[in-house]
């Protein structure tokens, strides 16, 4: 079994060898700390309350930039995040970004790769929005 002790005080990533090899994110965060910190859902608001970028990518950096925010704001950093579930109103336009959304993952967040999942929903909050994530983080 393969595991990755990212921050010997909160995550541990466990990547059994039986399953297929991840890529932008870990099959099991085990996460051990004083404090667990829940993040809201963001999207690309900017500070004003609207939606900014007219692409997927443009969108998820603005999103994922919110979310690290908010995880900042409570203490954490991106290594403490053990789960993020990506809302996105097309999985096919997602995945045809994957690479570039891989790369701005890690400009922003690194290759500390949380629990993750992306799901498909018919619509977000703000019509606009073509994509939201949230998730949890276990601090020390």
């Amino acid at each position: 079994m393969s595991t990755e002790r990212v921050n010997p005080t909160t995550a541990t990533r466990i990547n059994p060898p039986t399953l297929s090899r991840p890529s932008g994110f870990s099959h099991a965060v085990v996460a051990a700390g004083s404090r667990v910190v829940f993040l809201a859902g963001q999207t690309a608001l900017d500070a004003d309350g609207k939606v900014t970028g007219a692409t997927l990518p443009e969108q998820f950096e603005k999103a994922l930039g919110n979310l690290l925010t908010a995880l900042r704001a409570a203490g954490g950093t991106p290594a403490d995040l053990a789960r993020v579930t990506v809302y996105a109103t097309d999985v096919a336009a997602y995945r045809a970004d994957a690479g570039r959304l891989g790369r701005i993952w890690q400009d922003l967040a690194g290759r500390d790769y949380p629990a993750m999942a992306v799901v498909e929903v018919v619509r977000l909050w703000d019509e606009q929005a073509m994509v939201e994530l949230d998730g949890f983080a276990v601090l020390p």
